[in-house]
């Protein structure tokens, strides 16, 4: 089927992150657009303010007549729904043209110069702050993200200009392995998803893989120091990048006053005296990595200076909500060992002299039982944790696999406590808050707003 000819798409999943960019964008083609979701949410109901037709039940009979031919709908579903899914069988069994979502960014990536990012985290920011250099330059470009921009409030950037489009790489399912990157950068390969690649040794494998599909023409450009001997094609230039080293990375990095500055090493060009506008230490290498796909994509180092201070970040990435003399309550997205240590790091760089609380909400049951001991060692670099119960998203419970299992190996001399979601306000009442962060990829961000009214006034 030709994207171009589709005059209706239907998405099961149609409110997830990276499936609603795709909603929005077909929206934008003129085409009908209709789905399912499990829940509603303030992105679902926006999706249909937009236009989009979306129901809440799983039920045939609710999908519209218009999405009913084969010939002119195509079904786009993410790996998240269950294979046993009413809707989904229905298209199945009646001849429909059926794709992942990562089929649907890899056609994409193949008419256009897909610049990617891959890797276990770090991957939205750095898409997005990618997105944003390029969208400052002439550049321009097309963007799917994995989480809300805060310059732009969505996660879709459209150009009518532009030969480049921007994709987040994501490893879970080997979603990636449909993309025929342009430019790609690999942030991180620790091990995630084992239900899905039972070893560490098969998922990096799967990076491998990914960077086979590199275009001849084009580049790579890998966090140094991973355990990764990429497999890429003649004609393809690899680099690497990180904070402090590399081909790409950063010196002179002056932190202080609430401002991050550095001057960027590129072999495509130095840049002096950069500013982030999100100063924290993790956004140095973000940063890094980003300007590097911008520079490879052709924006100048004027545009990029210029630009990089104005970048907000991402909804729930290092997320402020409230930042005072009394007390500072961030969200954080972190949701694996790796990525909790580096934004826990990231936030004691900052507050060395306060005490700093979480509340993490583990997500999945399969995670928690294989990394359980490493959540705990990097929860356990905290002042407090308040441990809420797994969230299964996608899974069924696993007998024995609850967050007690890092509870019970967090440090010892610390605050602690496990805590129903449901009363975790009344809990939060109760406590001298300094510094808060919420962590987790799961629903605990619904409870960002009345955290933020409990503490707005203290």
């Amino acid at each position: 089927m030709d994207i171009n000819t589709v005059k209706a798409v239907y998405f099961i999943g149609a409110g997830g992150i990276g499936m609603s960019a795709l909603v929005r964008y077909f929206l934008s083609k003129g085409k009908k657009v209709a789905g399912y979701d499990k829940t509603p949410s303030e992105l679902t109901h926006k999706l249909q303010e937009e236009g989009a037709d979306i129901h809440y039940e799983e039920n045939v009979e609710l999908i519209p007549d218009s999405f009913k031919c084969p010939d002119t709908t195509l079904v786009v579903y993410t790996p998240a729904i269950p294979a046993e899914h009413r809707e989904l069988r229905y298209f199945q069994e009646n001849g429909f043209e059926i794709h992942k979502r990562a089929q649907v960014l890899g056609m994409l990536t193949r008419t256009e110069k897909g610049i990617c990012v891959a890797g276990t985290h770090g991957k939205t920011t750095t898409s997005t702050m990618a997105a944003y250099l390029m969208d400052h330059s002439h550049v321009g470009c097309n963007a799917f993200l994995g989480g809300i921009s805060k310059n732009y409030g969505t996660n879709l950037l459209l150009s009518e200009k532009s030969e480049y489009v921007v994709i987040e790489a994501d490893e879970f399912d080997r979603s990636f392995h449909w993309l025929t990157p342009y430019a790609t950068v690999i942030t991180a390969t620790d091990s995630d998803h084992l239900d899905i690649y039972g070893t560490h040794e098969a998922y990096l494998e799967s990076f491998r893989k990914y960077t086979s599909l590199i275009r001849p023409e084009g580049f790579l450009i890998v966090k140094k120091g991973l355990d990764l001997i990429p497999d890429v094609q003649p004609g393809v230039t690899v680099y690497t990048y990180s904070a402090t080293e590399g081909d790409f990375h950063a010196e002179n990095i002056r932190i202080g006053n609430g401002e991050i500055i550095f001057d960027y090493v590129s072999p495509l060009g130095n840049i002096r005296d950069i500013r982030l506008g999100v100063p924290v230490y993790v956004n140095i290498e973000n940063g890094v990595a980003a300007m590097a796909l911008a520079q490879i994509a052709g924006a100048s180092p004027e545009e990029i200076k210029t630009a990089m201070p104005g970048f907000k970040g991402v909804d729930r990435r290092f997320d402020f909500k409230i930042k005072n003399d009394r007390v500072v309550f961030l969200s954080d997205y972190a949701h694996h060992p790796a990525e909790i240590r580096q934004s826990v790091t990231s936030v004691r760089t900052l507050y060395p002299d306060r005490k700093i609380t979480a509340v993490f909400q583990p997500h999945l049951y399969t995670r928690t039982r294989d990394f359980y001991k490493d959540f705990a060692d990097s929860l356990s670099l905290l002042d407090e944790v308040i441990l809420l119960d797994i969230y299964p998203a996608r899974e069924l419970p696993i007998p024995g696999v609850s967050s007690k299992l890092i509870y019970d190996n967090l440090r010892t001399d610390m605050e602690k406590s496990l805590c129903h979601k449901e009363e975790l306000l009344d809990l939060l009442k109760e406590k001298k808050i300094e510094v808060l962060i919420t962590l987790g990829a799961g629903d605990i961000d619904n409870y960002v707003p009345q955290i933020y009214e409990l503490l707005k006034d203290r």
